[in-house]
């Protein structure tokens, strides 16, 4: 039997009809937050588990609802849109950033709709890790009973045969790849009342001024960067110094060098260390003013558009702009600009008629939300009845 939830939106009230009670789903889940406070599995980051301890306060569970649909309506007297579950979720992971299989299965979770999951073959797999620890402290209330049901992962390659067998049973598949990679997947044989969501691939920069580069601003620069390095789509690929000149660029480029070893305090592996040389030495061929952090931690390097850039794992590369160079440099495929600027407003309306989906504080570039790339991927997880009188 549904559990009906409301919600007050501009469509008018909108009734969730849920196959669970949400509140008990959301207890469950902060049961497993309390354990997650307690252990922390070897696989995992401590980074990467206080980001998904903090995701799954209780505000955060309730948000994607009040997001997509509006506050509670506890008092409903009129119903106008009934939203269901669409059905079974395929969801295809990507090779670089390993936490996104648990925030995706965080948020279906909240659906109903059981999930899918197929995780990049050459990156580590933390989904696995998680689906695990979730279902060993969810025990048999209504969270444990989906986990143990409702939710599948699986580690294959991106040439499997299972892919189809996928997209075929699959009422909404997301990607997250390559554009390549979310078209091959969106033209295998698929229900014709099926969606498909596509988060392909996005660049993402950090823009700073003068004026906000204090001790901790840099500090969150560090750590923001440090997590995936170039590879992530949320992470700074490069970092605009708005209104300022090299000279100023290369002074910030140095109290970033005497910040790091205590912002990042873990030695690179050696594979990583190795590419960081490699990295320095293509960067300084090129033109680029780059130095290595102690221990070949990462690579940071002042330069300006005209200079090209090479594959890189940790390269954080600063260029001083001004707004009108900031704007024509931005990626075709630009995503987020995560800012730390004295007035954020200006450099928003800067932005005009550019491809900017997210413009959020720098701390939080790699927050994840319902709303993603600029769409409403949450709201695309259920179909809808409208109802007139």
């Amino acid at each position: 039997m549904s559990n009906q939830h409301a919600f007050r939106g501009t469509q008018g009230t909108v009734q969730v009809a849920l196959p669970f009670d949400l509140a008990s789903i959301i207890s469950d889940w902060g049961k497993v937050r309390s354990a997650m406070l307690k252990e922390v599995p070897e696989a995992f980051s401590r980074d990467e588990w206080a980001y998904l301890v903090s995701f799954l306060e209780k505000q955060s569970l309730t948000r994607p609802f009040e997001q997509s649909f509006g506050p509670p309506e506890h008092s409903p007297a009129e119903i106008s849109l009934i939203a269901r579950p669409r059905g079974p979720v395929g969801l295809w992971l990507p090779n670089n950033v390993s936490l996104l299989g648990p925030l995706v299965l965080i948020v279906v979770s909240l659906t109903g709709n059981p999930i899918r999951m197929k995780a990049g073959s050459r990156s580590e797999d933390l989904t696995g890790v998680f689906v695990d620890f979730a279902r060993k402290h969810s025990a048999d209330g209504p969270l444990g009973v989906y986990l143990r049901d409702s939710v599948h992962h699986e580690v294959f390659s991106s040439d499997d045969l299972r892919n189809r067998d996928l997209a075929r049973d699959s009422s909404v598949r997301i990607v997250f790849g390559s554009d390549e990679a979310a078209s091959a997947i969106h033209a295998l044989p698929h229900p014709l009342d099926s969606t498909g969501i596509s988060f392909s691939d996005r660049r993402s920069e950090s823009w700073l001024d003068q004026d906000s580069c204090n001790d901790d601003t840099l500090r969150n620069l560090i750590k923001v960067f440090a997590i995936y390095g170039q590879a992530g789509c949320t992470s700074p690929s490069r970092v605009v110094l708005l209104n300022s000149d090299r000279t100023n660029a290369l002074a910030l480029r140095d109290r970033l060098l005497a910040l790091w070893p205590n912002v990042i305090r873990r030695r690179p592996p050696m594979n990583v260390a190795s590419d960081n040389i490699r990295s320095w030495q293509l960067a300084r061929a090129a033109g680029w003013d780059s130095v290595l952090v102690t221990e070949n931690r990462a690579v940071l390097s002042v330069g300006d558009y005209t200079l090209p850039t090479f594959p890189s794992l940790m390269e954080m590369r600063l260029i001083p702009a001004t707004p009108s160079e900031a704007r024509s440099g931005l990626p075709k495929n630009i995503q987020t600009i995560g800012h730390a600027l004295k007035d954020p407003l200006a450099s928003l309306q800067n932005l005009d008629g550019t491809g900017v989906a997210r413009f959020v504080p720098l701390a939080t570039m790699h927050h994840f939300e319902t709303v993603w790339d600029g769409q409403d991927f949450f709201a695309q997880l259920f179909t809808y009845t409208r109802v007139k009188r």
